[in-house]
């Protein structure tokens, strides 16, 4: 089992792609990769809609998702969200085994 969480972060003129791709140069993607209890997260771009980019992330279990959210990280990703004016979309899944 593990808890999947899509995030849709839509803007304009490219500034989704622009925030994933800051995100991975100032090594938060990295840190968030290491914390204990990530087992993935992965930025993925529809074909269909090139101001959006999908985040899916997915934890072990909700007590690992609740310490992430309360990380310093968590600033950083919502400056960079201000910085480059997204809105978000959130859905959360459990995944209960893989098929």
């Amino acid at each position: 089992m593990c808890i999947v969480v899509n995030i849709y972060y839509t803007g304009h003129n490219g500034s989704a792609r622009k925030f994933a791709e800051e995100m991975i140069s100032k090594g938060i993607v990295d840190k968030i990769r290491a914390e204990e209890g990530n087992e993935s997260y992965a930025y993925f771009f529809p074909m269909d809609d090139p101001e959006t980019v999908l985040l899916i992330d997915c934890w072990k279990n909700q007590e690992a998702l609740d310490f992430h959210h309360k990380t310093e990280m968590m600033n950083e990703i919502a400056a960079l969200r201000k910085k480059y004016q997204l809105s978000m979309k959130v859905e959360k899944f459990i995944k209960q085994k893989d098929f």
